[in-house]
């Protein structure tokens, strides 16, 4: 009827440190991306595809944090650290789901900013609101399939022995450990999806990478160069950060790490990286920041 989430119990001096470090991580990051997704609402100078996008994003961000990390906290606060049947295997599939959705949302503002600086004239064009709204009911329809697929496949195999999950989620590698069955078809089918709803996007965003940096280069002027790069910059970071910390774990399950060397590897990509990216997009954006501000002057004014 339910499983242990072992965490860091191994470690009762750690936890102790990451109950607050944790929480304040999350509060930043929910607070952050909300705060993104109010000011591109409701200020008319970010009604454009690129803030359109980051809305998104930001409540995927909001999704993929809330899957994981308000259970973990509380966990990290008990000594009897269960979690049910049920919502062990909604865990798995919400974090598989918003895991999908981030990557695709990524590769669809790859995907915009490679046409606003590779086909500046037709930019108004290709990424018109029609096309940009069917875009992002992409993003958030293709991960359903994997998500229930993979959960629903990993719950209807037997469990036998210890119900102790080695992590700090349900997460599908340590889940798959308590199965007592031939798993070699699920871990065939978790390849392959991976490389189709994980590997898929990034090669996506690769591509567009490509063509912006050739079209920069091109550019005579150093100020148009550093214009140009500027506005993706903040979306490359995010990139990097999210696909780099995933791979360290999910590219090398067979590695040497210490169980609880994958779990801190995992608190990167589970909590760290969503937290930095409302950081990234507001101190390095500068409309997001002159947004902000007039936002903020707004809200003064009357009380002045």
């Amino acid at each position: 009827m339910e499983f242990i989430l072992v965490g860091f119990s191994t470690m009762p001096n750690i936890e102790l440190f990451l109950f607050p470090l944790v929480l304040m991580m999350y509060i930043v990051t929910v607070t952050g991306n909300v705060l993104i997704i109010v000011v591109v609402m409701i200020d008319p100078a970010l009604q454009s595809p690129m803030y359109f996008f980051l809305r998104n994003l930001s409540f995927i961000e909001i999704c993929f944090t809330l899957d994981t990390i308000p259970k973990m906290l509380v966990n990290l606060l008990l000594k009897h650290k269960s979690i049910s049947y049920i919502g062990c295997a909604i865990q798995m599939s919400g974090f598989f789901y918003f895991g999908c959705a981030e990557c695709f949302i990524l590769a669809a503002m790859s995907y915009d900013r490679y046409v606003a600086i590779c086909n500046p004239l037709h930019y108004a064009t290709v990424m018109n609101r029609n096309f940009c709204h069917k875009l992002v009911g992409g993003v958030w329809v293709i991960g359903i399939p994997v998500s229930l697929l993979q959960a629903a496949w990993i719950f209807s195999l037997p469990f036998c022995g210890p119900k102790e999950v080695n992590h700090f989620f349900c997460d599908a590698p340590p889940v798959l450990k308590l199965v007592c069955a031939d798993t070699y078809l699920f871990e065939m089918q978790a390849l392959a999806s991976t490389l189709l709803f994980l590997m898929f996007p990034f090669v996506l965003i690769l591509i567009s990478y490509i063509r912006i940096i050739t079209t920069i280069l091109r550019i005579s002027s150093a100020e148009g160069r550093h214009k140009a790069f500027s506005t993706c910059s903040s979306h490359l970071i995010v990139v990097t950060l999210f696909y780099g910390s995933g791979s360290i774990v999910y590219l090398r399950p067979n590695s040497n790490y210490s169980p609880e060397v994958k779990k801190m590897l995992s608190l990167f990509y589970a909590v760290l990286t969503p937290m930095l990216n409302p950081i990234i997009y507001t101190l390095r954006n500068h409309e997001v920041k002159e947004a902000m501000k007039r936002i903020l002057g707004d809200c003064i004014q009357p009380v002045t």
